[in-house]
This record gives structure tokens, sequence and C-alpha cells, in this order.
């Protein structure tokens, strides 16, 4: 991550352990003495691909920077039922007012890259890229578009400042693809890349008139996406979205399009389960 990033991972973490310990664990701060140390790991309990393991580690160090952290594991590993991710030792205070949070983030974004994957895994035989949309949980969007790379997909824009995308509504208040992509050019910077969504063959015309970089097919059927992308001719990238799932992506994949973007990886997530488990010694 870039400094940026990393900054706002800290903020980001701060303000979820504020949430969730305020002024204290009652509960923990009652029964751990202060200076006790204990061992843990963490488990996945079902196959998947992982990602978070250094946002788990961010966590614990967050309440602890004393923290031993061993992982056994890399983020975009795939692992099995039973694999062991990572050894911890430490302060047992950290390591229980911890777990919930550092769980939440890496049960979450390791979730995502197991759906990115199997949505990857559907279309490897084809040369186009599973993108991510902006559908994010407001405030994690850095951490969920990580965890689509770690799955093996490819991020689209990271907000509405670094790419223009053209939609409906904007087309609606220009007056027309034409209209909005020249009032659009004059105030952008030059090389920055302009996307134009369009549903029908004249708008993908419309579009391809003014040289937009790349075209979107919104809710288009299969056959009409491949009869735009005949049209497009290269002339343009092509992006497919909308309805996407995974019995359907392999069949918009063989259109020809060069990205389909799946909202549902990230607002329609399952999390992996993983748990965490303290070693209690016996002597």
């Amino acid at each position: 991550m870039d400094e940026q990033k990393i900054k706002h991972l800290e903020i980001l973490i701060k303000q979820a352990l504020d949430e969730d310990i305020g002024i204290g664990d009652i509960t923990t701060n009652s029964l751990i003495p202060e200076t006790m140390e204990r061992s843990a790991t963490m488990v996945a309990k079902s196959a998947g691909i992982i990602a978070g393991l250094g946002v788990a580690e961010a966590v614990f160090r967050s309440l602890s920077p004393q923290i031993s952290w061993n992982q056994l594991v890399n983020d975009g590993d795939k692992v099995e039922k039973g694999t062991i991710l990572v050894e911890i030792s430490g302060s047992y205070r950290a390591l229980l007012s911890g777990e919930r949070l550092a769980l939440n983030f890496l049960q979450r974004m390791s979730g995502i890259a197991t759906m990115t994957n199997l949505f990857v895994e559907q279309v490897k035989n084809y040369d186009v890229k599973i993108l991510d949309t902006r559908k994010t949980v407001p405030g994690l969007r850095i951490l969920d578009k990580y965890a689509i790379k770690a799955g093996g997909g490819e991020n689209h824009r990271i907000g509405l400042y670094d790419m223009v995308l053209i939609k409906d509504n904007h087309i609606k208040v220009a007056g027309g693809i034409k209209n909005a992509v020249e009032q659009i050019r004059k105030q952008i910077p030059s090389g920055m890349k302009i996307e134009v969504e369009t549903t029908t063959v004249a708008e993908v015309e419309e579009a391809l008139n003014m040289n937009a970089d790349v075209i979107m097919l919104d809710n288009m059927s299969n056959e009409l996406m491949k009869r735009c992308v005949g049209i497009i001719d290269h002339r343009a990238k092509v992006e497919a979205s909308g309805n996407m799932n995974l019995e359907r992506v392999k069949e918009v994949a063989a259109t020809g399009v060069d990205y389909i973007s799946i909202g549902a990886l990230t607002h329609s997530v399952t999390a992996l389960d993983i748990s965490m488990n303290i070693i209690i010694e016996t002597f």
C-alpha cells in the first residue's frame, strides 16, 4: 500500500477499535491481568482464498505493538478447511479485545477474494478481466478492492476522481452522449480515459463516433453484446455490466468483451469462515 492508503487504514482501524472497545473491554479487563500473555492461531474453517492478513495484524499491533505474528500463508493463497493461517502470541488482553475486529476484516476480505476467484476461474480460458465496482461498504473501499486483486480480479476506477464514466443520468442531463463527451473533454486532464455506458446499438455507435476509450454494454442480452462487440471491432475496449452471475459469466466472456464488472463481488459477499483459537497451556 502507498503512504496515503496506509494512513487511511490506520484511521479506519482506530475508528473501528473506538466503536468496538470504547472506554475499554470491560469483560476482558476484569478477568485478564494486564501482564498475562498467551498464544493463538487463526484457522480457516472452510476452503477459500485468503486476503487481509496484514489488516488483521495491524489491528492487534494497534492494541499491543509487541505482538508476535507468524504468518503461515500469504494473501492470495488458496487454503483448505483446517489450514492454520497465522500463529500469534503476546498480550492476552490484546488477543481477546482485537479478535472480533481482526476476524471481521479478514473474513470479509477473504470472502471477497474467494468469490472473485470463482469468477476468474470460470473465464480463465478467455482473454477477459474480472472487474470490481464502486458497490463497496463506505469507508472500506481500499480493503474491498485489495481483496479483489488477491482473488485474481482487477480494480475498476477507485472513485469518482480517477476516471470518467458517463452513465445514463449524465447522458440525460447533457442531452446525449456526444454532448456529454464534448463537455467533459474540455475539462479533464489530457490522457484521462473516458468510458461511456450504453444500452442500445445506437448508443454504442454514438460512443464510438466520439472515440470513447471504453464502452460499457449495460444490462444487454448475450446476443446483443456479441453484436455490439462486432460493431466496436477493437476500436475501443468493451466492458460488460449488469446481472452477472457464475452461471452466465462464461457465456458473457465468449462474446469477446474485454472486461466484466461484477457488483456482487463486494455488495453481496459471504464472509469466509475463519476462527481464532486461544492456546491454553496445561501443566
